[in-house]
């Protein structure tokens, strides 16, 4: 089996894709969007995307492939994460001016950068900041990103864990095509993606259907519908899978508050993969 995903060695993506399908090619992509087109096209049987930090908050350009892809996820995973400050031989915390790195891994260390008074430079991923610091040789210019990136580039690590919470954990979710079998995981926890109907009251009614069937959603928010001004689809993670007969009368109920009912997949809460690099 190909596995897809965004990111290339040293990455967290990288490391997650290691730890879930360690015997599995893996292809780097330089998008979350690539990475996800690669199954959709058939070039990859799966690709692990980042769907939330525990300290950004969602991935939303994921949310978004999520609404209007055709994929399923089969399972999904915590990777906790320890970010570094990274630069070249003879930088330090004082000769960097400017950091760069993916956008959810400088918001993760917003706290440190703003301290410090560095300038951001987003980058598509983590891995591939280190590599374009070291290729610069500028000791004025410094990554964010992993202790393996660190070796893999040859980069010194200025200063570890740098993030804003000590507890900080991204979420991975496996996704594959809409025909394939079964799950990775057992069935628990289902995530449900929504629009509702252009009337007073909608969104009330569709969660209040969800209660009367007893079931809890462990969240819910918002995006907009990228090609319609002003209209927003709910994202949803209910604590049971809707594979039962309660399951298909909560999702016929609903019909009559949303216009679009997508069930993305089923995952197993709390599945820990990797530790903290510096407890390695």
């Amino acid at each position: 089996m190909t596995v897809s995903y965004s990111g290339i060695e040293g990455s967290f993506a990288a490391m997650a894709v290691d730890a879930i399908f360690p015997e599995e090619t893996r292809m780097p992509c330089h998008s979350f969007r690539e990475a996800y087109e690669k199954v959709v096209r058939g070039e990859c049987e799966a690709c692990v995307l980042p769907i939330e930090n525990s300290y950004a908050g969602e991935v939303g350009q994921v949310s978004d492939l999520m609404f209007s892809g055709s994929l399923k996820i089969v399972g999904v995973y915590e990777l906790p994460v320890s970010q570094c400050l990274l630069g070249v031989e003879g930088s330090s915390v004082d000769t960097i001016r400017k950091v760069m790195s993916h956008p959810q891994a400088l918001e993760q260390c917003g706290d440190f950068i703003a301290g410090h008074g560095y300038e951001v430079i987003p980058n598509e991923n983590t891995a591939r900041a280190a590599r374009e610091v070291a290729k610069q040789g500028d000791v004025s210019l410094g990554a964010i990103g992993s202790r393996a990136a660190a070796e893999l580039y040859g980069l010194t690590i200025l200063e570890e864990d740098i993030n804003g919470s000590a507890q900080n954990v991204t979420r991975f979710a496996v996704f594959k095509g809409p025909e394939a079998v079964g799950t990775m995981q057992p069935m628990k926890n289902t995530i449900l993606i929504f629009t509702i109907r252009d009337f007073a009251g909608a969104l009330a009614r569709a969660i209040s259907i969800i209660g009367k069937h007893n079931y809890n959603m462990r969240v819910i928010r918002s995006r907009p519908v990228k090609d319609v001004n002003w209209q927003y689809y709910f994202y949803t993670e209910i604590e049971a899978h809707l594979d039962t007969e309660e399951g298909w009368r909560m999702l016929e109920q609903l019909k009559t508050a949303c216009e679009v009912i997508k069930v993305i997949g089923t995952y197993t809460p709390g599945e820990r993969i990797g530790e903290k690099e510096k407890e390695e």
